[in-house]
């Protein structure tokens, strides 16, 4: 990869007749509004409904312009192919498959046996690409083929003798989560066809979002069922289906209620995902590699999250929001919501360029007058410390993704993959952009007093958050046009449904699931082999194998720990219609009134923990019974949510 550095006197210049931040030290001309054209605009967005996209692309151009300051421009000169798709395995968690480890490829084989067909065939397509483009630079080792693989997978399960009953236990296990997915081992493999496991999806309200079923395998189904002319809407609020989550009996998982091991694995399974979609729709999905820079180690503007969030903890210990951009939000609302073109009129601009001077200097010290900051300035300066990120805040490798959502068919497969690439961001990025959403939407929720709607909140925002300098590519007016529509929409996309887009995919979660299972069995029978090599006895073996609950709980009951409560430990009967809720009330029954308020106030969850996850955290509305069917291994504690 070839990166430029370029030191600059000014800060960049927005130029909105290429759609891009140009590095030219003066702009003589005045830019011009693209014409409009509705034929060639995605979302037939009318050149008024725009207005605001483009007046806000003025103000940062303008904002630019007073920003006297030494600023790194970095240009990126994308990888070859074969080392974007080189950095896809990796990123997949998959970089055993190549390189020095290829030889040994069983760390994979778990993870590839748990893939459907659509991820697999991602991951097969990645590994060709890769393999061509080693043996072209004559690299001494080789790449496996990933047929090669799922049948060195599919082999290995018919050799496997049965493991008595308890190899048929964990099958069924594995059918109770297993869903209709298809797995990796169904593909054509060695020309010998393979059953394929996925039924046909089940027929689905237009306005369900299916966590159930992989979005690309939906994807298949629907362009191998439906001929129906695809819909495409204004991206008006009126007109934006009322998307909903089916209930879910074994609960909701968000991002941020697995623990960090099963989370990974979460991540790499949401980058083949999303791959596979856009392989199915034939969106082509650009990934850049994170492109290291010289930034400032210190200060507010023009400063990585990672470093603001490591300033930021050392005075206030677990902030995962950097303080500055909390603070300007506060201000913001100190000023009222119902204040008319909030976020669409700017602050002066030599005025913002002081406020951004005084905050380096006094902000850490607490000697900054935020009484002197006007409402205006501090949207303006949100906005400015977005712009200013050395990396943007949806990330280097995925902007290019977020902006290919517009390319995609419909509005529910572009919010499968806005849930996808949300999960992708790094966490950093991911709390402070639902920090901004939620004020967004707070912003939206006064729109009948400060006359922003979801749509002008998107328009003004947009350019903030997708027009990175680095990215930006050379493009017609027209070109730009649609481009601009699209990313206003996608930004709407992210505004209205927050709510659905922190939550983890059932599917997803099911595949994490197998590959503990998996894990275990292959754990255990490791462990079996040792233990007989040592000469124990295999009875005594498989006593001490079976867990407390087992000896000390009758069947269909549960045994709940809550080891910071009262009540430590209570054995509750499993019904039908018992949920984590109800678990819950029972063991703050047993508090004091003062502290049992306390903890109803969200201080403590009730945790399913060990089996085939690792850690999850259960949502309110979680059916016990039915989650206990899904993990009969797991244990129950109740404890607070770490920070």
């Amino acid at each position: 990869m070839v990166i430029i550095v370029t030191k600059l006197v000014h800060c960049f210049h927005l130029s909105r007749r290429y759609g891009q931040y140009t590095m030219n030290q003066e702009i003589t001309k005045v830019i011009e509004r693209p014409p409009f054209d509705r034929s060639g605009s995605q979302d037939s967005l009318d050149e008024l409904s725009m207005e605001d996209y483009w007046t806000e692309l003025e103000n940062i151009k303008k904002s630019s312009e007073n920003r006297q300051e030494d600023q790194e421009v970095v240009v990126v000169k994308e990888p070859d192919e074969g080392e974007l798709e080189e950095e896809w395995l990796k990123e997949a968690g998959l970089s055993n498959l190549f390189g020095e480890a290829a030889g040994d490829p069983q760390e994979s084989m778990v993870f590839l046996s748990t893939l459907t067909r659509t991820q697999a065939a991602a991951v097969q397509k990645r590994v060709e690409t890769v393999s061509q483009t080693l043996r072209k630079k004559n690299k001494q080792y080789q790449v496996p083929d990933v047929r090669d693989i799922f049948a060195q997978q599919r082999g290995s399960k018919e050799r496997e003798p049965p493991d008595g009953a308890e190899s048929q236990s964990v099958r069924t296990d594995e059918n109770k989560y297993q869903g209709k997915d298809d797995q990796a081992s169904s593909l054509v493999v060695g020309g010998k066809e393979l059953t394929p496991l996925v039924p046909e999806e089940a027929p689905a309200s237009e306005t369900d979002i299916n966590l159930e079923v992989s979005f690309a395998e939906q994807a298949v189904n629907q362009k191998e069922s439906s001929r129906e002319k695809i819909q495409r809407s204004k991206g008006d609020d009126a007109l934006l289906p009322s998307f909903r989550l089916p209930k879910d009996k074994t609960g909701t998982t968000k991002i941020g209620d697995l623990a960090p091991q099963d989370m990974k694995k979460v991540c790499h399974l949401a980058l083949i995902e999303l791959t596979a979609l856009y392989d199915v729709l034939g969106v082509e999905l650009k990934q850049l590699k994170a492109v290291k820079i010289k930034t400032k180690d210190s200060g507010l503007f023009c400063v990585p999250l990672t470093v603001l969030l490591e300033q930021d903890q050392k005075k206030v210990p677990g902030t995962r929001i950097p303080l500055i951009f909390q603070k300007l939000i506060s201000r913001i609302e100190e000023g009222g919501l119902e204040t008319e073109g909030l976020l669409r009129i700017p602050g002066a601009a030599v005025r913002i360029k002081n406020l951004c001077q005084e905050l380096e200097a006094k902000f850490y010290e607490g000697t900054f007058n935020w009484e002197s900051v006007k409402q205006h300035d501090a949207a303006s300066l949100l906005k400015l410390f977005i712009r200013e990120l050395p990396q943007p805040l949806l990330s280097v490798e995925y902007l290019k993704a977020f902006q290919a959502v517009q390319n995609l068919p419909t509005k529910k497969q572009q919010l499968q993959a806005l849930n996808l690439l949300v999960i992708l961001l790094p966490d950093a990025n991911r709390d402070t952009l639902k920090a901004l959403l939620e004020f967004l939407q707070r912003v939206v929720d006064n729109k009948e007093k400060n006359k922003m709607t979801v749509m002008n909140v998107a328009m003004v925002m947009a350019p903030n958050l997708f027009m990175y300098h680095t990215l930006g590519l050379k493009s017609s007016e027209q070109r730009e046009f649609v481009m601009a529509a699209g990313i206003a929409n996608i930004m709407h996309l992210l505004i209205k449904y927050q709510k659905l887009l922190w939550t983890i995919p059932k599917f997803i979660v099911n595949q994490v699931r197998k590959q503990n299972t998996e894990n275990h069995r292959k754990d255990k029978k490791a462990m079996k082999k040792l233990l007989k090599k040592m000469a124990y006895d295999r009875e005594k073996y498989e006593k001490q194998d079976k867990s407390a609950n087992d000896a000390d709980v009758p069947q269909g009951v549960i045994r709940v720990q809550a080891p910071h409560l009262s009540k430590v430990s209570m054995a509750i009967q499993l019904t039908e219609e018992l949920r984590a809720s109800d678990v819950l009330a029972r063991f703050l029954s047993q508090e004091s009134s003062g502290v049992a308020q306390t903890l109803k106030n969200g201080e403590v969850f009730l945790y399913e923990i060990g089996g085939n996850i690792g850690e999850r955290c259960l949502d309110d509305d979680t059916y016990m019974k039915d989650l206990y069917q899904l993990n009969p291994n797991a244990e129950w504690v109740i404890k607070s949510k770490p920070s």
